[in-house]
């Protein structure tokens, strides 16, 4: 009894899998890409009201940049070399 009560629950496991996984990693994917946008348009904003125009500028290309070569150092060094100057 308990070995086909665990062969009925894997086989529905496997339903499970091939059906919906597909769906939520969907939704999970949407979800995060809205929080993930949602966050750099708030951060593009707090960049634009501390620095000057110029200043802003550069550093939402270098953003943009860094994140294009998924290589955040490179924003955060501008960010340091901005704030020295």
């Amino acid at each position: 009894m308990q070995k086909k009560t665990r062969s009925i629950l894997e086989e529905l496991d496997l339903i499970y899998q091939d059906r919906f996984q597909q769906t939520d990693r969907k939704y999970v994917i949407e979800s995060r890409a809205s929080n993930v946008i949602s966050s750099a348009i708030h951060l593009l904003e707090q960049i634009e009201s501390t620095y000057t125009p110029e200043e802003a500028e550069k550093l939402n290309r270098k953003l943009l940049n860094a994140i294009r070569d998924r290589d955040p150092s490179k924003f955060t060094r501008t960010v340091r070399r901005t704030d020295v100057n």
